[in-house]
């Protein structure tokens, strides 16, 4: 060992070798999108040169900072300062003791910034002209931890990757930066789109639009590669469009608009979305096994991932399995859950539905034993989730078919949890019915709002129709209406309680009914009708389909569920679509709910059915006593009808005069008329959301008057004398 070497290694040593080098300097300017340093006034930085020396400073009130006399080479700039404010949001998930947040004060800035280009791309241009180099970062460029944080994006203006292998180690974290030079980096906003969604427990809707989609959105995979534990890579992505994880975990959170929930989607629909602070988002987890013990690999099977935590699908589980399929995510305002619908648990449930019958543990009632077991299934999934991340949130709930069905008794078996006081607002489309009365009556607390087609037979299914020959409904008991619309043309004497229903309806209906004027000009109402004619409509027209007896169930149950109008993408989301539509038009125009043309059209139509159900009561009590006796109950069900009729009557007139308020379309959004406007801009940017759609519009009032007036003799709309008689 040479003299110099024992000199250098002696503890007494007090030479300083200093770099041959040194007096370089480099100066750095964070600026946002549109040029502007003052967002990153006084925030940390920490510099490291060649040789490993740490330089730390404060950025100016241009968020300028500059390094001087530190060794020969590039230096690496980052940002480890730690978010120290008081905001809830962030100290939420920073303290949270699941998943835990490594929240930066640059992380916080650059949510406060906002993008240039309203799509979210990066500058084309270089919006400040001063300085030698610029370069387009992310807020994941400068930090240590990045899992939580959204994949890049494209940038015009890259860093130099060859700064970077200069540094080697030094720069692994953080920013390379050219010596000599001024560099001005732009931080990409730190934003996310996020599905409009109203919080009020009141309907709206934009509610029933955006959960629609989601509930389509439940049908599809997570998307997260790689899916299987253990996961050995340092990080997962989510490249399958459409699915969860893409939507939630990588599109969204860089800002792209998405609109295909189907896999088969040929029409856009696209949800209303706020851009909103990142950290406000529809939250996926993030994976690291370096900073989270449940992501470590050696955990094999019981290693934890984004799909594991948000993900449910329990085909794995063989002979236990129920096929549910759902999904849920939360930001801090609300805890979102859609239930897929599944068709493996019912050919042999729906056969015998009393039969299929069990208690409700945690509640009372009877409900459907396969929907039960799924829903316990969904149960066990949602409250390991809330019991990490519920913290006073709002539950939205959604579910199509099978798994609106689920979703109610999913709703009720969490309002009723113990010692827990949930907000939920439910949101069903064209569910089966799931439980019995006393289960209905005991869940009516619970807000549901029940979406059903005109057309979709699917709602009133299990019923004992399903069971009942065609040639039980006797002279009487089936009717085909003269001189109605066909959409209103048959009513079956008992299709609902023929013999006696184990099942019931819950919730508040909003039935999407056709109103067809003929030239081809066809409107769409909302509401909620009483009467069998209208809402068993699809019911009766498939029970008076059957021949030779029983029909065979599972063919049925198949035609049944595959109805055109039953379907998510073909029926549901353009019905909600034009809805959404039609409110927002009628509250621009200051219009009523129903239109007098679309009034008196049904009014006539109830007119017509309410008199010959009287006839046919009458003829059939004009009958000897020995067969009037044999058809009690055709008589007692047609004699319901026309109250029915009498209670849908005064609904829909009552919506006559009731004009679309901003709340009515918007709820809770509606006190906020900035970020609405600025929402449906971004919504109307797309030529999806303008086009003319009959059902998405008021009839052509003037068209139709002149040919109704001809039709009721009296002008639409002019006062007039009723014949009350027909429908009470």
């Amino acid at each position: 060992m040479t003299s110099l070497e024992k000199d250098l290694q002696s503890p007494l040593n007090n030479r300083l070798l200093s770099c041959p080098a040194q007096g370089n300097w480099s100066s750095f300017q964070l600026v946002d999108e549109f040029g502007s340093g003052a967002a990153y006034e006084g925030l940390a930085y920490v510099a490291v040169d060649s040789e490993g020396q740490l330089f730390n400073g404060y950025l100016d009130i241009n968020g300028i900072g500059k390094v001087e006399n530190y060794c020969a080479g590039p230096i690496a700039l980052r940002f480890e300062q730690a978010y120290e404010g008081q905001e809830k949001v962030y100290l939420r998930v920073m303290e949270r003791p699941h998943y835990p947040l490594k929240i930066t004060e640059l992380q916080v800035r650059a949510e406060q910034t906002r993008y240039r280009n309203p799509d979210a791309t990066r500058n084309r241009e270089q919006p400040v002209p001063d300085g030698d180099e610029y370069i387009q970062v992310e807020v994941r460029h400068l930090v240590r931890h990045v899992a939580h944080l959204p994949p890049e994006v494209y940038r015009h203006y890259p860093a130099n990757s060859g700064l970077s292998a200069i540094m080697g180690k030094h720069a692994q974290v953080g920013v390379a930066l050219a010596s000599r030079k001024h560099t001005v980096l732009e931080v990409r906003a730190l934003r996310a789109l996020r599905p409009m969604l109203s919080t009020a427990p009141e309907f709206c809707a934009l509610n029933l639009y955006q959960l629609a989609l989601m509930a389509t959105l439940s049908y599809c995979p997570f998307g997260q590669k790689p899916a299987t534990a253990p996961i050995k890579e340092p990080k997962v992505t989510f490249p399958e469009q459409p699915s969860v994880g893409n939507w939630f975990a990588d599109a969204l959170a860089k800002s792209d608009e998405l609109w295909r929930v189907d896999a088969a989607q040929k029409n856009a629909y696209y949800p209303l979305y706020e851009d909103v602070a990142y950290s406000r988002r529809l939250e996926i987890v993030p994976f690291d096994p370096t900073l989270y013990e449940v992501n470590d690999p050696a955990l094999g099977e019981d290693q934890e991932h984004p799909e594991k935590v948000h993900f449910l699908d329990d085909r794995h589980l063989g002979k236990k399995a129920t096929d549910t399929q759902a999904f849920i995510t939360h930001n801090d305002g609300l805890i979102l859950i859609a239930v897929r619908g599944t068709f493996e648990i019912i050919p042999d449930g729906l056969r015998d539905a009393d039969a299929q019958q069990v208690p409700f543990v945690e509640g009372v009632g009877q409900v459907h034993r396969g929907f039960y077991t799924a829903a316990q299934t969904a149960y066990d999934f949602a409250i390991k989730y809330l019991d990490r991340f519920y913290a006073g949130q709002k539950l939205l709930i959604c579910g199509h078919s099978l798994g609106g069905a689920i979703t109610l008794l999913l709703a009720e078996m969490l309002r009723r949890r113990s010692n827990f006081t949930y907000n939920i607002q439910l949101y069903t489309y064209g569910a089966p019915r799931a439980g019995d009365t006393v289960f209905t009556q005991a869940a009516a607390p619970q807000v549901h709002y029940r979406m059903v087609n005109h057309n979709d037979p699917v709602p009133s299914v299990p019923g004992s129709w399903m069971n009942t020959k065609v040639g039980v409904y006797g002279t009487g008991a089936a009717l085909m209406f003269t001189n109605v619309p066909v959409g209103l043309s048959v009513f079956v004497a008992g299709i609902t309680n023929w013999t006696g229903e184990a099942y019931d309806h819950h919730g508040t209906l909003h039935h999407a009914m056709p109103v067809e004027f003929g030239r081809q000009q066809t409107s769409s109402i909302l509401w909620e009708p009483g009467s069998d004619t209208i809402t068993q409509h699809a019911a009766c027209t498939l029970a008076l389909q059957q021949k030779n007896g029983l029909p065979d169930r599972p063919g049925l149950l198949r035609q049944i569920f595959n109805a055109g109008h039953h379907s998510m993408v073909g029926g549901y989301v353009p019905a909600c679509w034009a809805a959404l539509r039609r409110w927002q038009q009628a509250h621009e125009a200051n219009r009523t709910r129903v239109t007098d043309s679309e009034f008196e059209w049904v009014e006539q139509a109830l007119v017509r059915i309410t008199r010959q159900l009287r006839a046919a009561r009458q003829d059939l009590l004009a009958r000897p006593a020995a067969y009037v006796r044999t058809q009690e109950r055709t008589i007692e069900a047609i004699s319901h009808e026309v109250s029915r009729i009498e209670t849908s009557h005064a609904r829909l007139s009552a919506l006559r005069h009731k004009r679309v308020s901003a709340t009515d379309v918007y709820g809770l959004l509606a006190e906020q008329p900035a970020l609405l406007a600025e929402c449906m801009q971004r919504w109307r940017a797309h030529p999806e959301n303008l086009k003319q759609e009959q059902l998405a519009q008021a009839p052509d009032n003037a068209s139709n008057d002149a040919r109704l007036t001809s039709l009721y003799g009296h002008t639409i709309g002019a006062p007039h004398t009723l014949d009350i008689d027909s429908i009470i």
